[in-house]
């Protein structure tokens, strides 16, 4: 990529020029929404899927990983996808796999779950690239981390709808039913995406080819641009930090500091919403004081820190003091995706859907491998101090990669 590629304005923003960015943030901004709330819709069910159809509950994390190992190709693929048909059309297709996904799984059984999980992975990868191709274009260059973050928070917010409205709906009606009633709104955003589909895809090429030499174009970036390697290693390393500390945080905190399963909870959801909250707060400062990328690596030596504090949590703790740590982990390893996604969309330039969509797929990876690597460290160990501390390890090293000058970065 060169400096020209990327100051060169596509059709995208020359059709969008002027245009309000808010109806683009609201619908991009539900789509992830919505998919990420199927997507974590069997873990918030899974007790009542195990005794309704006798398969172990335990498999919900395969569900999970399918999802984003399918989502890591989708990620790779879709801005070729996005360039032929579309932005908004592959939206659409992103709620069609929704609601497939959502009606295939409530028939219920194994091989059920196991093709709703790659139904969803097989556009779940698209929902970053086809929102940055849509937002980019409208964002004043003064608010566009602010713009991203707010869109970014979909994120935990469709995980918490998943959390808090399923399991009641499971009480009264049964996990059938709580998976199906997520089928209107999803197909009412499916249906109001064609309202301005013409005037939103007319950047669109229809004769672009589909080739596999074009959908790997995300991947040639890596080669070209040491900047993009180096956000890369972050987005892996940061989004799998994301998921460690959720996946593990009650279970360590019930085990080593002696809280109640109601405690640890409570840990847990001052983690996520410090996610939600900081998220926007970190795209304000970004568009204003911080440049994006120092933000970054000021996030990694956070969670570093949080990390390094979570391995030395006993029973002596004060519950205030795991709750601060736990507010830090969650406004760092949580918060940093939506100036990630901005910073990819900077770099990119003219090519800032490929761009975003190497950054997804960077940090899908990152969720699918780093939990497992921090459990099987843990059961090696039989202690959780030699899994955080290597967590700390990482961010630290990708903060301070991320920290050097382009020029130390590429010898």
């Amino acid at each position: 990529m060169t400096d020209r590629d990327a100051a060169v304005p596509s059709h995208a923003d020359e059709t969008a020029a002027g245009a309000s960015p808010l109806w683009a943030l609201i619908a991009t901004m539900a789509m992830q929404m919505l998919a990420t709330m199927a997507a974590f819709s069997m873990p918030a069910i899974a007790p009542a899927v195990a005794r309704d159809t006798g398969v172990d509950g335990a498999l919900v994390g395969y569900f999970i990983a399918t999802i984003y190992g399918v989502g890591i190709v989708s990620a790779i693929v879709s801005p070729s996808l996005i360039r032929r048909y579309g932005a908004v059309r592959v939206s659409q297709a992103v709620m069609l796999s929704v609601l497939a996904m959502l009606a295939i799984v409530a028939i219920g059984g194994l091989a059920a779950f196991a093709l709703g999980a790659v139904l969803l992975g097989l556009t779940y990868g698209a929902t970053a690239p086809a929102s940055t191709h849509l937002l980019v274009p409208r964002a004043k260059a003064a608010n566009l981390n602010l713009l991203l973050s707010i869109r970014q928070v979909g994120v935990p917010l469709g995980g918490v709808l998943a959390a808090l409205i399923l399991p009641p709906i499971v009480v009264v009606a049964g996990w059938r039913p709580a998976l199906l009633l997520q089928l209107p709104p999803s197909l009412l955003l499916l249906l109001l995406l064609e309202l301005p589909r013409r005037r939103w895809d007319a950047d669109r090429e229809p004769r672009h080819p589909f080739s596999l030499q074009n959908a790997l174009r995300p991947l040639r970036l890596l080669g070209e641009s040491a900047e993009l390697r180096r956000l890369s290693l972050v987005g892996f390393t940061y989004s799998g930090i994301q998921l460690c500390f959720i996946g593990f945080m009650t279970v360590h905190l019930t085990k080593a500091a002696g809280l109640d399963l109601i405690q640890a909870g409570l840990a847990l959801a001052v983690y996520q919403g410090a996610g939600v909250i900081s998220r926007p707060v970190w795209g304000w400062i970004a568009d204003r004081f911080v440049a994006a990328r120092w933000l970054l690596v000021l996030h990694g030596f956070g969670m570093a820190a949080a990390a390094i504090a979570s391995a030395r949590f006993d029973p002596a703790w004060p519950g205030v003091a795991i709750m601060l740590v736990a507010a830090v982990a969650g406004a760092t390893a949580s918060g940093f995706t939506g100036i990630a996604y901005a910073e990819y969309a900077r770099l990119g330039g003219s090519r800032r859907t490929e761009a975003t969509g190497l950054g997804a797929s960077a940090m899908f990876s990152g969720v699918m491998l780093l939990p497992a690597g921090f459990s099987l460290l843990v059961g090696l160990s039989q202690d959780y101090g030699l899994a955080y501390g290597v967590m700390a390890a990482l961010a630290c090293v990708s903060a301070t990669v991320l920290a050097l000058p382009a020029a130390a970065a590429q010898q």
